[in-house]
């Protein structure tokens, strides 16, 4: 992630040509980045830069970096708009285009592919209808059509597969829930089912891992824990070992890491804080010392926020950045639900009850 010079690439007029102009690239064209420069001491958040830098990624669609990501458009889409919402500018961004983009991705199935053309997955179906949440524009796609995709993928011990392909893992369980709860179709999968799946994933240690025995992490503890959260079985955790599991993520640079003995990276923040959030245990952590790691990471120069101070910005880590410091009540941004990961606004205009 540090920051290169890179040769301007040549393309033969016959490459690339059929890919979909999607609205949004994953990351600054690393030809033009200077990296985050904010240093340690940055007590400002720079947020007409990062509103800048995210809106300029629309138009970077000759670049390496928007060819090499465009498998994950969806997700990208995603990230961007929420980091606009949580700074109130989600109005400078092209709702329509947007908008077109999302329902040109859905499949036959009923599921959402990462870009146009490309096949349904359950991750990228989760972002397509957080996106047209976000706009109010839910109506423009069957909701049935979507519950039943995702009923599709639920397997008999609860867990949920992907896709077609079967990879089974509890990211796949929360986006299931998380989408069905935005849609209210829960009642098309069996909740008790999936809940007993991923509580069959939660160690001793208090965390939880991808599957059955597999190695706690902090990311598959969001989403364990998001999924608890939506389904209505969070009372099975035990919050103090978990959140004591989650705390000892804080190192000595304030920020946040995913597993024992790792560096810290910026999405940790969300996370982290968002599963803290969640069993209210978020004053276990330095809010202090967390927000000068976040602030250290963005880069003062062009905008955006890198996942360590000095590496170069991206739109994945400037939403999670900024999701963290408006879980720690940085006045200057609106407030995210750490269950949904939208923002509060949303979820009353969509009339979903805030817990």
């Amino acid at each position: 992630k540090k920051k290169k010079p890179k040769k301007k690439l040549k393309r033969s007029n016959n490459s690339m040509t059929e890919i979909p102009k999607s609205p949004i690239s994953l990351v600054h064209d690393l030809r033009k980045s200077t990296g985050s420069s904010a240093g340690d001491d940055c007590t400002d958040i720079f947020l007409d830069k990062h509103k800048k830098y995210i809106v300029e990624l629309q138009n970077q669609k000759d670049t390496f970096e928007y060819v090499a990501t465009e498998h994950m458009r969806m997700s990208g889409i995603y990230w961007g708009c929420s980091a606009m919402g949580i700074m109130g500018a989600l109005s400078d961004m092209d709702e329509e285009n947007i908008v077109d983009f999302a329902c040109k991705c859905q499949q036959e199935n009923g599921g959402f592919g990462g870009n146009i053309g490309q096949d349904a997955h359950i991750l990228y179906t989760t972002s397509a209808v957080q996106i047209l949440a976000m706009y109010n524009k839910l109506h423009l796609v069957d909701h049935n059509k979507i519950a039943s995709y995702i009923k599709s993928l639920q397997k008999e011990d609860g867990c949920f597969v992907g896709d077609n392909w079967g990879e089974v893992d509890t990211r796949f369980s929360y986006c299931a829930i998380l989408t069905l709860s935005i849609l209210k179709r829960c009642d098309a999968i069996d909740v008790e089912k999936a809940m007993d799946f991923v509580m069959s994933c939660y160690n001793f240690d208090g965390g939880f891992g991808c599957v059955p025995g597999a190695e706690s992490h902090a990311a598959q503890v969001f989403c364990c824990v998001g999924a608890l959260a939506l389904g209505g079985h969070l009372h099975r955790v035990d919050a103090d070992r978990l959140g004591w599991f989650l705390c000892e993520r804080q190192v000595n640079t304030g920020g946040l890491n995913g597993r024992p003995e790792k560096l810290a990276d910026v999405c940790y923040s969300w996370w982290v804080l968002s599963s803290l959030v969640m069993i209210k245990r978020v004053h276990w952590i330095n809010a202090e010392k967390l927000t000068s790691f976040i602030r250290a990471c963005q880069d003062k120069d062009d905008g955006g926020i890198s996942d360590k101070p000095g590496n170069v910005a991206d739109v994945f880590h400037t939403f999670f950045g900024l999701g963290g410091l408006s879980l720690l009540g940085e006045k200057s941004l609106k407030r995210i639900n750490p269950a949904f990961a939208l923002l509060d606004e949303t979820l009353i205009s969509l009339g979903i009850e805030i817990k």
